[in-house]
């Protein structure tokens, strides 16, 4: 039996796993877990304390600006929205998801002073939230 003959059977048996897998995986991403609504990620956050308060810088590439939810309750902040599996074309086949979709909750606790939301934005996919002490603490001051 030649090489090439002895290895091309294996080939075959290689791109149908390969085959299986990818159908698998798209079985698996129709899945949406528990419930519809239940976080599947969290975003990376990077916090920074300033002389003014906290600046909170969440990574959040591909999510819409007007679906962001920002809560501030005594000693947390939670940041919530969907980023939504979007695909270059109807039959594109996905070869690999680094990205994460789904929805999310980022919670961050907050301990001191009670702080409130002084300024928000969006910008290159980053959400910005500066909390500030509240206007009775820096009355205190």
């Amino acid at each position: 039996m030649s090489t090439e003959r002895q290895y091309g059977w294996m080939w075959v048996e290689a791109c149908e796993v390969l085959d299986r897998a990818e159908r698998l995986q798209r079985q698996l991403l129709r899945y949406m877990g528990p419930g519809g609504d239940a976080a599947v990620w969290e975003p990376p956050v990077d916090v920074q304390e300033t002389p003014d308060g906290l600046i909170l810088l969440f990574a959040l590439p591909g999510v819409v600006p007007e679906e962001i939810d920002i809560k501030l309750e005594p000693g947390e902040l939670t940041v919530s929205a969907r980023r939504p599996l979007r695909l270059a074309h109807p039959d594109a086949v996905i070869r690999r998801l680094e990205i994460p979709h789904g929805r999310f909750v980022r919670r961050i606790t907050l301990a001191g002073t009670p702080v409130q939301i002084g300024e928000t934005r969006y910008v290159n996919g980053c959400l910005e939230v500066r909390l500030v002490p509240t206007a009775e603490n820096r009355a205190r001051e």
